[in-house]
């Protein structure tokens, strides 16, 4: 299952984005309310999806300044990725353009079952970007 969350406009360059979304100690503020107990290094971070399930996270990938792809490290409910990725606005080199998408492999049930709460996730995650700069 792929979800692309919504793109949004960043009032910083993508090198200052990047450089602030390649620390895991920069992401508790971009997490939806539902994200509690969060611990964090600048490689990895664990948290609590309230009344879900215990999640610890790591980048699996890192291309400067455009993407990044974060994984689940130890158990998760299910395989999925998150990814971040960066293009320079065409009419400002000072503003980034920037999203969230997920990619899930999930049975059918599961899928109908995570897709809102997923679509939330990276939604949130961009609108709380946007807000951080």
């Amino acid at each position: 299952m792929h979800i692309e969350g919504k793109k949004v406009s960043i009032n910083a360059s993508k090198k200052k984005v990047y450089e602030f979304l390649n620390d895991f100690n920069n992401y508790e503020n971009l997490m939806p309310e539902q994200i509690v107990n969060w611990k964090s290094d600048t490689d990895a971070c664990s948290f609590t999806i309230k009344g879900m399930a215990d999640l610890s996270l790591k980048f699996e990938e890192r291309t400067p300044f455009s993407a990044l792809r974060i994984i689940p490290e130890g158990k998760a409910p299910f395989k999925f990725s998150l990814n971040v990725k960066l293009v320079e606005d065409s009419l400002n080199e000072q503003k980034t353009i920037g999203g969230v998408d997920v990619e899930a492999d999930l049975n059918p049930m599961l899928a109908m079952m995570a897709k809102r709460p997923l679509e939330n996730l990276v939604n949130v995650m961009a609108e709380n970007l946007n807000k951080a700069f």
